[in-house]
């Protein structure tokens, strides 16, 4: 196999705040000239991975993340008050921010090959956006259920593809990469010090609502995991087990630790790659 036939894919799993980390990965691949040839992402993955496939510039969403504030998040957040809504969060808001970033345009545009994943509600099954708008394929991936109102996608209601599929090392796959490497950003539960209890009050002993949703996708989405990584040739596991689903606004802290855990495997996706070019 010469060096030409050699298609890097990078996965990039659900992870809410965490996700942010995968902005570190991808500046370590950067540095190291590792190519991306294609990204699948899910949820926060497909946030970040749609950043930087439209034109291959992680450096604006990194602005945005370490910019970030508790006030500048709450911006973003449209609630829908109704006990008959499908979601505490209309996410219209999230959208704009969205076009801000990368634009009005569709995945086929994108510079890199791109697909987000999202869960179809009615069955369960995941979902692989690889045409048609961006912003809305985005929106759909990151479609927590109970926080984000499900998005209505060619006469299919959509959520977060985190509860079908957290890490895609698969759909990157599927789309002609034949090196992959997937970024996992869920932690062992056992490890995160805390759920959302911030002090000492008695209001603050039992989980919000949110942070309820919030845990509970994390364990199940935690145990899919486990079972899919085979898939991949190179993992890159950060340990963000410190940061709270919302916590947005600790990107720094992320960015860095998503840096962190990349740089070690350099060498040995490098020593990978020479063994697929004199294969």
């Amino acid at each position: 196999m010469n060096k030409t036939q050699i298609k890097v894919g990078l996965a990039l799993g659900s992870g809410a705040a965490r996700g942010i980390a995968h902005i570190g990965v991808i500046k370590a691949l950067e540095e190291a000239q590792v190519p991306i040839n294609y990204i699948a992402g899910t949820s926060m993955g497909a946030l970040v991975g749609a950043c930087y496939a439209v034109d291959a510039n992680i450096s604006l969403l990194e602005e945005i993340a370490l910019a970030t504030t508790p006030k500048k998040l709450s911006g973003l957040l449209d609630p829908k008050f109704s006990i008959f809504r499908a979601g505490l969060l209309g996410g219209k808001k999230v959208e704009r921010f969205l076009r801000d970033i990368i634009g009005d345009i569709d995945i086929e545009k994108c510079l890199i090959p791109y697909s987000a994943v999202a869960c179809e509600l009615k069955t369960g099954r995941d979902i692989v956006l690889a045409t048609g708008p961006l912003i809305k394929a985005v929106r759909a991936s990151i479609s927590i259920p109970g926080v984000f109102v499900p998005v209505l996608y060619n006469g299919l209601y959509l959520v977060d593809g985190g509860t079908v599929n957290p890490v895609p090392a698969d759909v990157v796959r599927s789309m002609g990469a034949n090196f992959i490497i997937a970024v996992n950003v869920l932690n062992d539960p056992k490890k995160r010090p805390r759920l959302g209890l911030t002090g000492d009050k008695k209001s603050d002993r039992m989980p919000s609502i949110f942070n309820t949703i919030i845990q509970s996708l994390y364990v199940m989405e935690y145990g899919i995991v486990r079972a899919n990584l085979l898939k991949a040739d190179i993992l890159i596991e950060p340990d963000v087990s410190a940061i709270e689903s919302y916590e947005f606004y600790r990107g720094s802290y992320a960015i860095e630790a998503g840096y962190k855990a990349a740089l070690p495997v350099m060498p040995e996706i490098k020593n990978l790659l020479e063994q697929f070019e004199h294969a």
